[in-house]
């Protein structure tokens, strides 16, 4: 995240304090005053600052043991899928889609290098890595990434790459080029991609895309399986089908609710 801007209109304080936010990840959840320092790069007192006006909103706790976001954080991400309408859109058609295939589904978006998961109807399994909505994930080693990273012009498919993870995660799969763009390819021509235990062991899905009106591709949906329980063939054959039928039932709706003049919708609301 920049701290300075191109522009006199740039607010260096903000962006500080989405720096700070975005510094607690999985891995060091609870941090001390120092701990937020070293992850930032900012000054200690700059810190301080930061973390004492983001308690004091309510967006931070202090505890004995450091510094933790809390759950009100979470109002900054349902917002931006609350405005998307992508969320109420997709639920019902989701949820038929996992009364169907009895595998979770969810729907994600790319931020930088990473997927971001902005919806999900999921069903009890033990699976290697726990997904919920705010769960990033490397994009290329997953089928919801290999989807929307297929659909970006080359240029900008390498400066998305060129970005490092969020995710503090280490995945299975790790291409060269050669076979990244070849992986990618196939997706492009096929319309879906397959992900193998690509990022750990025991996950496999299948995705497809998402699109608006335009014909453009704003999001993915996958079926995810427990690879123990369902074959390549299971999710290419059997949940393949339906997976299509779904994306092509909610990319009208999100179609149809797009051309809708605002005023006439929150008329309506």
């Amino acid at each position: 995240m920049p701290r300075t801007g191109t522009g006199p209109d740039f607010i260096e304080a903000l962006a500080r304090g989405l720096e700070v936010i975005t510094a607690f990840v999985p891995q060091r959840p609870v941090m001390s005053l120092s701990e937020v320092a070293a992850a930032t790069g900012l000054a200690r007192p700059t810190v301080r600052r930061i973390l004492l006006t983001l308690e004091e909103l309510g967006y931070v706790r202090n505890s004995d043991k450091g510094f933790a976001l809390t759950p009100r954080v979470l109002d900054l991400g349902t917002a931006y899928v609350g405005s998307l309408g992508l969320w109420e859109i997709a639920r019902p058609h989701m949820e038929r889609l996992v009364a169907r295939t009895r595998e979770s589904c969810s729907i994600a978006q790319l931020d930088h290098s990473d997927v971001v998961y902005v919806a999900r109807v999921a069903v009890p399994k033990i699976v290697t890595l726990t997904v919920q909505i705010g769960t990033r994930f490397p994009a290329l080693q997953t089928s919801l990434g290999k989807v929307l990273l297929a659909a970006l012009e080359p240029g900008q498919l390498e400066k998305t790459l060129a970005e490092p993870t969020r995710s503090g995660l280490t995945p299975r799969w790790q291409p060269g080029r050669e076979e990244r763009d070849a992986a990618l390819l196939e997706v492009r021509a096929r319309g879906w991609a397959l992900a193998d235990e690509d990022l750990a062991r025991g996950i496999r899905s299948i995705a497809v895309p998402l699109r608006d009106g335009e014909g453009r591709v704003i999001a993915a949906i996958n079926v995810n399986a427990h690879a123990a329980e369902t074959s390549v063939r299971k999710l290419r054959d059997e949940h393949l089908p339906p997976l299509l039928q779904t994306a092509g039932d909610i990319s009208c709706d999100f179609a149809r609710l797009s051309a809708v003049p605002y005023s006439v919708v929150a008329s309506r609301s």
